[in-house]
């Protein structure tokens, strides 16, 4: 299968366009991205991205000769141009998304109503004010309900736990909540949703003439002001020591965690550590751990691994359920397996699987146009050459053995890592 290309400009505005044409059929998706993610939510206000999200999506203001329009009627609007648009906040970046036709009849009233949400949120106290306040009462409750599982109660302890004082680590509670009105969402979105630092990224039925002229009217109602500088958000800081937390709950299983910050998106070793975590427990039923944990000792049903990169370094994370009496176990041999590993790397059958495994299942990360999108997004985000996509298997092959020990010794630390356990003996 041939690798799509992508072409890559820069806008009028200042924006940074991707576009993979893509006209066997007749769709487009576009995403648009902005440095608003949650890692620049106030720590009092843990939440504030995602709220402004939320409720971009409750209403457009009047604009022009163009009413206003509540929640109601705007989700109308999509439905009867047969489109779908949607807002949310992760922690690097604020994302608005389009899928619509490309239908004559079809695209331009989708591409103007999604710009009058970009451009006109319905901030305005009197209409926003008792809406937040039904949703906040549904977040809280949601945040009460999380607290009794087990799951829920791990990630967030265990966040905290890795990324301390970074805003990775912070959470939206009702405390927080309580603090976010609606004038603080409409200053967070007038502040961070300019256009002379958008990313747009574009999979679908359009040349490079037509999708930069989509940029321009969906970017139209935003600032278009020169860009300055937003404030730094400090790096994540490395873990000093080992820290472990046991917390009681009548759980069936222990929920176990163990990890600690991993890499940056931008790191040179982000292919080594790709690969090396496939072997580690990244890769399933053929990885190590499962085949410690689970094949040898049956202590699990199932144990992973993962790398988080974004702007700063995302946690590193081992994760596994198991028999509460087993805990201690299965803790120990997690740790026994990842020192191991850190040390020594895989063995060339390992790497080779990986590699094999890894390149064959490429194609199933681009075989649709809304996985496309979001490759092309990453690309577009992080700055990464436009024939990242084409040489990506060319990457994994010529990763070695020796570079994967290299780059998990440089970012792992076995012995400072922080453990969360849920449940487990006596709990």
């Amino acid at each position: 299968m041939a690798t799509p290309a992508v072409d890559m400009w820069q806008h009028a505005s200042g924006a940074r366009v991707a576009l993979v044409a893509a006209p066997a059929i007749p769709m487009l998706d576009v995403r648009l991205e902005f440095d608003a993610g949650t890692r620049r939510d106030p720590a009092p206000q843990a939440g504030l991205a995602s709220a402004a999200a939320l409720m971009s999506g409750r209403g457009v203001a009047a604009q022009g000769n163009q009413p206003a329009l509540d929640e109601n009627q705007l989700a109308e609007s999509w439905m009867d141009l047969g489109a779908q648009w949607s807002v949310s906040a992760g922690t690097d970046r604020l994302s608005a998304t389009l899928r619509t036709l490309t239908a004559a009849d079809v695209l331009p009233g989708a591409l103007a109503l999604a710009a009058r949400q970009l451009a006109q949120p319905r901030f305005d106290s009197a209409y926003a004010a008792p809406i937040w306040q039904r949703e906040r009462e549904r977040l809280s409750a949601a945040w009460q309900n999380d607290s009794t599982q087990p799951g829920t109660v791990s990630q967030r302890r265990y966040a905290q736990a890795v990324y301390g004082a970074h805003p990775y680590g912070f959470e939206a509670t009702p405390d927080t909540l309580a603090r976010i009105g609606v004038a603080d969402m409409q200053a967070w979105w007038q502040r961070h949703v300019r256009a002379c630092d958008a990313r747009v990224s574009l999979v679908g039925a359009v040349d490079r003439v037509q999708a930069d002229a989509i940029v321009s009217q969906l970017l139209a109602g935003i600032r278009q002001v020169p860009c300055t500088a937003l404030p730094t958000v400090a790096e994540v800081e490395p873990l000093k020591a080992p820290s472990e937390q046991r917390i009681p709950m009548a759980t069936a299983q222990a929920h176990v965690l163990i990890g600690q910050p991993g890499h940056r998106r931008e790191d040179p070793d982000f292919f080594p550590l790709l690969v090396g975590n496939y072997v580690l427990g990244g890769g399933g039923f053929v990885s190590r751990l499962t085949t410690e944990v689970r094949e040898k000792r049956g202590l699990t049903y199932g144990v992973y691994s993962y790398f988080s990169p974004g702007i700063h370094a995302g946690a590193f994370t081992v994760g596994l359920q198991t028999r509460r009496d087993q805990a201690d176990q299965a803790l120990s041999l997690v740790r026994d397996v990842v020192r191991g590993f850190v040390a020594d790397g895989p063995t060339d059958t390992e790497l080779q699987a990986a590699k094999d495994n890894l390149i064959n299942g490429f194609v199933l990360r681009i075989d649709t146009n809304r996985k496309l999108l979001d490759n092309v997004a990453n690309i577009n985000w992080y700055g990464l050459p436009a024939d990242y996509l084409q040489t990506w298997t060319q990457r994994i092959q010529a990763v070695q053995a020796t570079d994967v020990r290299r780059a998990f010794q440089r970012v792992l630390q076995p012995g400072n890592m922080a453990a969360v356990v849920v449940g487990g003996a006596g709990g």
